[in-house]
């Protein structure tokens, strides 16, 4: 994940919504979706120093199982190589993956200093995907611009990358580093390196 400092840290994490009757649910629209992220981060932000790391993973992880397609995630991350992996490898590399995620935004959301998002709008592309655009909005400093690729169709919108500066995808740019450590020692050598950096986030 990029390294921002703690005011330019970018958005993420879902806000934990009441669940309506099935009769009087309403699908969320893809923008809809990451403003609940927005809603949930700065939350989390406000409260970061009395939560502490393992706070923070505990209060996001739910949120972010919920809107992000972690999954998918990790196959667009692995790239060619996840093809070959045995079942038992890609859950293994999965579990990994959204490990380390969820524990990067908890190290790196350690604080507020009045930063807030804006969604600049959405686009249909020719794929079925929905791109949306917004920007994270930082006192006496250039907006960042954070473009979110959703995917899942009307009834469940859900995140599969983030484009940094709104051109750079986040999974593509770890794709070079994650073939290496797969052709060095397999999927294992991965699921370890993950785990370590897991645990090196969360202070132990």
């Amino acid at each position: 994940m990029p390294r921002f400092s703690r005011r330019a840290a970018f958005a993420a994490a879902a806000v934990h919504f009441a669940i309506p009757p099935a009769s009087a649910q309403q699908p969320a629209t893809s923008a809809a979706v990451v403003e609940g992220f927005h809603a949930a981060l700065l939350d989390t932000m406000r409260n970061a120093r009395a939560l502490g790391p393992r706070g923070r993973e505990r209060r996001l992880r739910p949120a972010m199982q919920a809107a992000f397609d972690l999954p998918a995630m990790t196959r667009i991350a692995v790239g060619p190589p996840w093809t070959g992996l045995p079942e038992g490898e890609r859950q293994a590399l999965v579990s990994a993956f959204s490990d380390w995620v969820v524990a990067t935004y908890a190290n790196r959301f350690d604080g507020y200093a009045g930063e807030s998002f804006t969604t600049e709008g959405e686009s249909a592309l020719k794929t079925g995907d929905r791109m949306v655009r917004t920007q994270l909005v930082r006192p006496n400093d250039t907006p960042v611009q954070l473009n979110y690729l959703l995917r899942g169709g009307e009834s469940r919108w859900r995140v599969v990358d983030i484009y940094l500066s709104g051109t750079i995808s986040e999974l593509a740019s770890r794709r070079a580093e994650f073939t290496a450590l797969l052709r060095d020692g397999g999927a294992e050598r991965l699921v370890a390196e993950l785990r370590r950096r897991t645990g090196t986030l969360l202070g132990g």
